[in-house]
């Protein structure tokens, strides 16, 4: 009997780590250079990281740079007011780099054919608390996606391109019944 309940306290565990987070603990909505809305992102952080999932479209299909950047503004047409990646540890830019990615490097993202994209990655590089990663630090932060593919070595920017969309990220106000995904 003592396996079965060993059994039934794994599964049961198991079970709650794939459940949906609660409610979001930051947003952005991104838009593009016109101001239309191409999608949503939500943040959680847990013991794990912080948990970035997002919806988008209108993109043009294939890969794109998308990264957390350094200032919570998002002037259009280029969006170069959201400043450089989010980077508080002075390091070198990408995934691939041996001197450490910057904090808010993120995987590329790809667009199918009809421009939708879903992206979810943890990241353990930043936070939603205070402290020198967080992304509430006195100027705010941004998300931000690239015309380009990110080459994941290229320091500053992975030879992502021009910013095709930003959204300012921001605390989320709880709301009872949220599921975790968006819908348009």
């Amino acid at each position: 009997m003592k396996g079965f309940a060993v059994l039934v306290l794994g599964l049961a565990l198991t079970g709650c780590a794939t459940m949906q987070p609660g409610s979001p603990q930051a947003m952005a909505d991104l838009k593009n250079a016109k101001g239309e809305a191409v999608g949503t992102a939500s943040f959680w952080e847990d013991a794990s990281g912080v948990r970035v999932r997002a919806q988008l479209r209108g993109l043009s299909p294939g890969k794109h740079g998308f990264h957390i950047h350094a200032v919570g503004k998002c002037d259009p047409p280029d969006f170069m007011s959201a400043g450089g990646h989010f980077n508080p540890g002075g390091k070198k830019h990408g995934f691939k780099s041996q001197a450490g990615a910057h904090a808010g490097d993120l995987p590329n993202l790809e667009a199918g054919a009809d421009g939708t994209a879903s992206f979810d990655y943890v990241t353990q590089a930043v936070t939603l608390r205070a402290g020198p990663t967080s992304l509430f630090d006195a100027d705010g932060s941004a998300l931000v996606i690239h015309a380009n593919p990110d080459d994941e070595v290229t320091d500053p920017t992975g030879n992502s391109g021009g910013r095709v969309a930003c959204g300012v990220v921001r605390k989320a106000v709880a709301s009872a019944g949220y599921s975790g995904s968006a819908s348009y």
